[in-house]
């Protein structure tokens, strides 16, 4: 099985053919970088992706939020649920963490901007 991919690692936005065995990349061409092959074979294998979002607070504000690193993909609803199940009470500071381990992923939902008297 072949399937083509554009490169999303750098602006050049390279059009990659990945070929598959079974689970197994056999091929990858039209890369430039060596970024590219590893995104083709992460996005055939195992893709990830970063979540962005809103905490809503007890103070009706809502804070910009992010997860620490990518999760995979099939785990974006379930952090979207435990999101928006949160309710954070101001002040926040950048960085602070709103979820520890988001739906069971080890990686945590961050601030990413401060609100509220800091």
């Amino acid at each position: 099985m072949t399937k083509e991919l554009v490169c999303i690692c750098c602006p050049m936005g390279c059009r990659i053919t990945v070929t598959m065995d079974g689970d197994s990349v056999t091929d990858v061409t039209g890369n430039t970088c060596n970024r590219g092959r590893e995104y083709a074979v992460s996005e055939m294998t195992a893709p990830v992706r970063m979540v962005t979002s809103f905490v809503k607070t007890s103070e009706g504000i809502c804070i910009p939020v992010k997860t620490a690193s990518p999760i995979p993909k099939e785990r974006i609803f379930d952090c979207m649920a435990d999101i928006k199940s949160v309710t954070a009470s101001l002040p926040v500071k950048v960085g602070d963490v709103m979820i520890s381990d988001v739906a069971g992923t080890g990686i945590d939902v961050i601030a990413t901007r401060s609100v509220g008297g800091l």
